[in-house]
């Protein structure tokens, strides 16, 4: 009883319902209307025949007088067919016609009426009376003519059409409750469906799916768009325990060295001189503590769009000049060498800074990471490439290292993910993630792929036309650093070194 009350109280039981009684009424109204409108015809058509052959009565009693008139009638009173006659003298004595008396329906001064008759010829107990329409007139000698016709076939007729019409708007009504309820019992077993894998999603397994019949239908789109959206969700949540345990690695063991540290100096005979350097430790420890605070804070902002206040038409060529003057000494430092490669102005909208920042993320990751470790693959080498391609701005960053497998390259954009085990490297694995949030930000791409040997990193944004005086320079390391030679004296070096410095402070 629950499951019948449920399907009655349905949305789609309901809806059907309702368009059934709509499609009723209307159908009512049609069915009205035809048989009104067949009625009225047939009653003309009999109304017209009688009125046209009183007239001819009368063009005969004009001719003949009442001898004519007599003679005509019993003429048509024995021709047969539906026509009925009654021809009565003035006092009330019949004259002539198939009819027995004058109905009583009718009245002798002239006029139209339906009565009932009993058939000519037939037994007057046995037989049944029909029904028929006459008119009657006075003639000029008092006399009195009904003529009239049989309409119980047309009666019948109209009984048995109104009949055929019912039964069709019954059957129609059964079809339609009975469609209703099928209709409504599969929508609501796929909904009940639904429902119950959502029962057991909301008991904690992230792994169940919505059924789908491969129907195409919206029930089926819903269910793909819910699917898709149940996969993200398991991801998102997979990626959220994922980054709980990082943030509990990577924060528990600078924490311990804070602790450790302190009360190593708590120990320390010395005194002050151990109370400073463990102070000094502590601060070291607190301003890593507080960058990888401030990436997170910062990826937070790029990813809901509250970082994007300060556009302008940045020159992504130039933008990466100045880095590479930068990093060119740290570099070598490191026993590494950067090339810088570029075709001319590549000019976006965007943020200076930030893109700034992902930028030297890059460039850093590849300084950390970007040693050669293959036999025979050369001295390391970071290339770095600025073009203008199919409406795309272009800046990618190359190196020799041991690269990141194909399956590995969509998780190490994400928070907290580092593919070294150990997590021995300084970083917190938020450099990359920052960088996806901010393409992401200035509406572009971000993507790993193969350098054969080694990864380069692409960042890809939405161009804009160079601003008029651009020329394109040469794409060569010597002509880069003639660049940075020439900008030296004017203090673009210094610009640059800001600008680094700035961006190395807050992108790890």
């Amino acid at each position: 009883m629950t499951k019948l009350r449920s399907l009655i109280i349905s949305t789609p039981f309901r809806w059907s319902l309702i368009y059934l009684l709509s499609f009723l009424v209307i159908v009512g109204g049609v069915t009205g209307t035809l048989l009104w409108r067949t009625n009225d015809l047939l009653t003309s058509q009999v109304l017209e025949t009688i009125r046209a052959e009183v007239d001819g009565f009368r063009q005969q009693y004009r001719i003949g007088g009442p001898d004519l008139l007599e003679r005509s009638v019993t003429e048509r009173g024995l021709g047969g067919g539906n026509g009925l006659y009654f021809l009565r003298e003035p006092r009330g004595g019949r004259i002539a016609g198939n009819l027995r008396r004058m109905p009583d329906q009718l009245p002798t001064d002239g006029g139209s009426a339906l009565f009932r008759y009993h058939p000519p010829g037939a037994i007057r107990s046995a037989a049944r009376e029909r029904l028929a329409a006459g008119v009657s007139v006075r003639v000029a000698d008092g006399s009195v003519l009904l003529v009239g016709r049989d309409i119980e076939d047309q009666r019948e007729f109209l009984a048995g059409l109104r009949r055929v019409l019912l039964w069709s708007i019954g059957l129609v009504a059964f079809a339609g409750l009975a469609g209703g309820y099928l209709l409504s019992r599969k929508i609501l077993g796929r909904i009940d469906a639904v429902a119950t894998t959502s029962e057991r999603i909301m008991g904690g397994d992230l792994s169940e799916r919505i059924a789908r019949d491969g129907s195409g239908d919206e029930l089926d789109r819903l269910g793909a768009r819910l699917n898709q959206m149940l996969e993200r969700i398991e991801r998102l949540v997979s990626a959220m325990r994922e980054v709980t345990d990082n943030i509990a690695h990577d924060l528990k063991t600078p924490l311990n060295r804070l602790r450790n540290s302190v009360e190593a100096a708590l120990r320390d005979p010395r005194g002050e001189p151990a109370y400073r350097e463990a102070l000094e430790r502590t601060i070291e420890e607190a301003d890593s503590l507080i960058k990888t605070f401030n990436a997170l804070l910062s990826i937070a902002r790029l990813e809901s769009g509250a970082a994007g206040d300060n556009m302008t038409s940045v020159d992504l060529t130039r933008l990466v000049e100045d880095l590479f003057e930068f990093y060119e000494p740290v570099a070598e430092d490191a026993g590494l060498a950067i090339r810088i490669s570029r075709d001319g102005p590549a000019v976006v909208r965007g943020d200076r800074q930030l893109l700034g920042q992902a930028v030297a993320n890059l460039i850093e990751n590849a300084l950390k990471y970007g040693h050669a470790t293959r036999p025979g693959a050369g001295p390391g080498a970071i290339s770095v490439r600025v073009e203008h391609r199919g409406g795309q701005a272009l800046i990618s960053v190359g190196d020799r290292g041991p690269g990141i497998p194909a399956d590995q390259r969509g998780r190490v954009v994400e928070r907290f993910v580092r593919l070294e085990g150990s997590r021995s490297q300084p970083g917190s694995g938020l450099g990359l993630s920052l960088v996806a949030a901010i393409a992401h930000l200035h509406g572009g791409a971000f993507r790993l792929e193969d350098n054969d040997p080694g990864l380069r990193a692409v960042l890809s944004l939405p161009g804009l036309a160079a601003e008029p005086g651009e020329s394109r320079r040469p794409s060569t390391r010597a002509a880069a650093a003639g660049s940075a030679n020439s900008d030296r004296g004017s203090g673009r070096r210094n610009d640059g070194a800001t600008l680094a410095s700035h961006w190395r402070r807050t992108a790890r």
